[in-house]
């Protein structure tokens, strides 16, 4: 879930809402800054008249007869329900939160300002196409038409007015293009790909060995779980699904194709005939994959990635200080989208289902993004409609929105629909730089550093002034926060030389395209179409699916992927030799694609894209492991031997809530030797099939020796920042260990005796039932997963103040989940801190092909961003219960399940 912002004047917030309370002017408050929902409203700017059409859920449906219009239209919808989220997020962008809650947040500001989001923005909006600036105009006038006619707080929003106490001199400004193509910064950086463990590999590193670190980071298990490409290579052409590679290609080579063009080429790229012979089989057994090599596809080799043997040298202390500093900032900026803590874990699933394999005949495509979870949600469900579709107005386009932002991110229109996971390719990378006074080492020479100063101005103090550096690599991250932590004692170094900052080189920060592609996408009638429009979504690269009435289903890697001269990406490397750069990007005809392949399905759930054995480029090394993505695949393949699948048998299949672990980790405990009362709570395992529903028993106690075990076994050997959190990396590491007794991890270096396996699991098991009997009681037949498993929606900003009366008024829950964080159902927790939802399927989508108002959704929250409307949590409950609702977008379907009609005029 977001960070929260906590104020430190947390006094006033209980003034506030105590008088707000006494005086009895809460209702008054809350329901002032409801929307006006039917009838007629003017909205300056509009050239004619528009209907918003919104059913009893609250979404609305905008029909206009220009884009302009329906934009602009977009605009003040947006702010009728969202303004307090939207300027809220402008603020995270521009690194400018201290304007709104003082110097609480400066931190934050800080590294937003070094990283420069904003000014990127700016840099931006001049590259973008003229139509797309007319849209983002358009929207914008929108927004400050509703704005201009809620001036006070009260008016706009119950935080507002919250607000005004601790800030009275508060004023939201107007809304500009920029503040729309900044929040793509925000959404780039929560799904940032592998930073957090290019830190982590670092930091464990300075305790333990090479080969140690390694063994936490396992290559993918590509034996067992299925990649999402399976066929097709690399040819003079671009990539080619009925192509086979000639030979064996190096795994991930990391220079291949030095002289990769840098301008992603628009065209259509792969063959998009029919597709080469080669089937892709069923999955293997997990189990007859063997134990796999910890240190294939970890982390790189001295001599390729920069590291030295850890303990050579003595400049660990400066090194792992710079590191931790870096790790702080990456962990100082707001989450809006992604995992809080930028850990690994978090992810989300997509497929898709050609018709021969559909009662209907044509495809099924399915999304749930896992992200943080909010208060509001962070999608916005809409139709955006041109009364007359034509080339002028090409849109009819229903889906997932973000407030702030025009457009539909996910959904379809009336011809294709399409999804996103998020690839996680590694585009940036950590440079270690030595610094002199305002001097950089760079070849042999001391450069001088780029610096410039940003004015922060603080509500209720004074401005701070904002010194920021860049070497030639990017920003210095590490600047931004103070005194690093007292380097552990008896760190060993990574580097052979001493470092003295950290400087983040990423793709998010040149400015790119990717507003293009979001209309683009929108308006796409077809597969070539939406390839183009792909060509344009640089960052945050995502895996794209595809389905289209005619049938026809596909897969696009889109992004801008670096190629580098040396180096694989896993761990921060040397910025003073110069051997480490980025020579171009890897063309967007090279990258994997699909299109129609004989087996007639495509799944992807951030698990491996392709095998490097027949693919040239390196994408990453560090996916997620495939659990998620294999129990699909495995799921629909039970599906299909049944007979043919509908929109019914894909919901249900989100709804999956089997640890894919269990079947490793559940023998394992149940031969070990343990008594009392971890032995009445092992019977509850005896049995089990690995589901997790809310009201599971085994899966209470499964989860909490899950979190005992990584816990006692891995918190003595790795400093904070490097131990487990959850996900299945994990799953693959332990995989491997409970085949090895005595691995060195299993023994507790804070002991004089040396653990094993064993001692490790009864240990795990005991501590589980210590903490759930003390929790849930001693009744082992009483416990149930969701009574600990449980989500609460907290407001992003107040409710998180300290205040209960006024996280009353904001937040919502808690609800009992099921699942866990790498089941299909994923609800993601942090083992280091117990078993609260910290992420989730943020929505969740099936469209139909075949008729397109059969299609169903639901988002985590609702419509509304105002607290106690009828649509701000209406749809919680249904999310936790696993229900959808109707997806609608034919005009008469949306008009006759309409609950409030307003007119939008000049």
């Amino acid at each position: 879930m977001p960070r929260p912002l906590v104020w430190p004047a947390r006094v006033l917030t209980i003034l506030v809402a105590f008088t707000l309370a006494m005086a009895g002017a809460g209702v008054w408050a809350v329901r002032a800054s409801f929307p006006q929902l039917s009838g007629e409203l003017k909205a300056e700017g509009l050239t004619g008249k528009v209907t918003v059409y919104r059913d009893k859920t609250g979404i609305p449906h905008i029909y206009a007869d220009s884009p302009e219009d329906l934009f602009l239209a977009q605009g003040y919808v947006h702010a009728q329900d969202r303004f307090f989220e939207m300027d809220f997020r402008r603020h995270v962008t521009a690194g400018r939160l201290s304007e709104m809650f003082g110097p609480a947040t400066l931190a934050e500001d800080k590294v937003v300002r070094t990283l420069g989001w904003r000014k990127v923005a700016e840099q931006e909006l001049p590259m973008l196409s003229e139509q797309t600036r007319r849209y983002l105009d358009a929207y914008a006038k929108g927004v400050n038409s509703w704005m201009g006619q809620h001036r006070g707080s009260v008016g706009k929003s119950l935080e507002y007015a919250v607000l005004r106490v601790a800030n009275p001199g508060y004023e939201p400004e107007p809304w500009t293009p920029v503040d729309s193509v900044s929040w793509l910064k925000a959404m780039a950086w929560d799904l940032r790909s592998n930073m957090a463990e290019e830190i982590g590999r670092a930091l464990a590193a300075s305790k333990l060995p090479r080969d140690r670190v390694e063994q936490l980071w396992p290559g993918y298990p590509f034996a067992s779980h299925r990649p999402i490409v399976t066929r097709g290579s690399v040819t003079d052409h671009g990539f080619d699904q009925a192509v086979e590679p000639h030979g064996s290609l190096p795994r991930g080579d990391a220079t291949a194709d030095t002289t990769a063009d840098t301008t992603a080429d628009t065209g259509t790229g792969a063959d998009t005939g029919q597709a080469g012979n080669t089937r892709a089989g069923g999955s293997a057994d997990p189990r007859a994959a063997g134990t796999a090599d910890p240190g294939t596809g970890g982390t790189a080799d001295p001599g390729a990635g920069g590291a030295g043997d850890a303990g050579t040298g003595g400049a660990g202390g400066t090194t792992t200080a710079a590191l931790t500093r870096a790790a702080e900032a990456v962990q100082a900026v707001p989450s809006l989208m992604g995992d809080p803590k930028g850990g690994g874990g978090i992810g989300s699933n997509s497929w898709v289902v050609g018709g021969r394999h559909t009662t209907s005949g044509k495809p099924l495509l399915v999304n749930d993004p896992h992200l943080s979870a909010s208060m509001p949600s962070v999608w916005y469900q809409a139709g955006l409609h041109c009364r007359t579709k034509s080339a002028q107005c090409p849109f009819d386009v229903t889906g997932f929105t973000f407030s702030g932002m025009p457009g539909v991110i996910i959904g379809h229109n009336d011809r294709i629909s399409w999804g996103f996971t998020n690839l996680g390719p590694d585009v940036s990378d950590l440079y270690l730089e030595k610094v002199r006074d305002d001097s950089y080492l760079f070849m042999g020479e001391w450069k001088p550093l780029t610096t410039r100063v940003e004015t922060i101005d603080v509500a209720g103090g004074d401005p701070v002034l904002l010194r920021v550096r860049d070497t030639i690599h990017g920003p210095i991250i590490s600047d931004v926060m103070g005194e690093a932590k007292d380097a552990i004692s008896g760190a060993a170094t990574i580097f052979n030389e001493q470092a003295d900052a950290v400087a983040l080189k990423w793709t998010a920060l040149e400015p790119g395209r990717t507003a293009d592609a979001i209309f683009a996408i929108d308006a796409a009638q077809d597969w070539q179409g939406f390839r183009k429009a792909a060509a344009s979504f640089e960052v945050p690269s995502q895996n794209l699916i595809y389905a289209d009435v005619d049938g026809n289903i596909g897969y696009q890697a889109p992004g801008r992927i670096p190629v580098r001269t040396r180096g694989d990406g896993t761990l921060p490397v040397p910025g003073w030799t110069g051997e480490y750069s980025w020579q171009s990007t890897v063309p967007f005809d090279e990258l994997p694609s699909l299109y129609n392949p004989p087996e007639g399905y495509i799944v992807t759930a951030n698990n491996a894209v392709i095998d490097p054995e027949r693919y040239p480029h390196m994408l990453t090394k560090d996916w997620s492991y495939g659990y998620r993505s294999q129990r699909i695949l495995d799921r629909l393949a039970e599906e299909l031997k049944k007979g043919k699948v509908d929109a019914a048998t894909m919901s249900a299949m989100q709804q999956d809530t089997r640890n894919g672990f269990a079947e490793f980790l559940v023998p394992e405990l149940m031969a070990t030797n343990v008594a009392g009362g971890a032995a009445r709570a092992r019977e509850l395992l005896r049995g089990w099939d690995g589901s997790q529903g809310p009201e599971s028993g085994a899966a209470m106690y499964f989860n909490a020796v899950w979190r005992h075990l990584l816990i006692e076994t891995f918190n003595d050997d790795l400093p904070e920042g490097a131990r487990p959190t959850g996900g299945d990396r994990w799953f693959e590491v332990v995989r491997v260990m409970l085949e090895r007794a005595d691995d060195p991890f299993w023994d507790d270096t804070r002991t004089p005796r040396r653990e094993t396996r064993e001692d490790m699991l009864r240990r795990a098991m005991a501590a589980a039932y210590d903490e759930l009997a003390d929790r849930l009681g001693p009744d082992v037949k009483s416990w149930r997963w969701g009574d600990l498993h449980t989500l609460e929606l907290t407001n992003q900003t107040l409710g998180s103040s300290g205040n209960a009366l006024a996280e009353w008024l904001f937040n919502r829950g808690p609800l009992p989940v099921a699942g866990n964080d790498d089941a299909v159902n994923a609800a993601g927790w942090d083992v280091q801190e117990g078993y609260s939802v910290g992420w989730l399927p943020s929505m969740r989508m099936i469209v139909d092909l075949s008729d397109l108002d059969a299609s169903r959704w639901i988002n985590l929250t609702g419509a509304s961003g105002h607290a106690f409307h009828d649509n701000y949590w209406d749809q919680a409950p249904l999310w936790a219960s696993g229900r959808t609702t109707p997806m609608l977008a034919r005009e008469e379907s949306v008009r006759k399940a309409a609950t409030h009609t307003l007119t939008l005029v000049p």
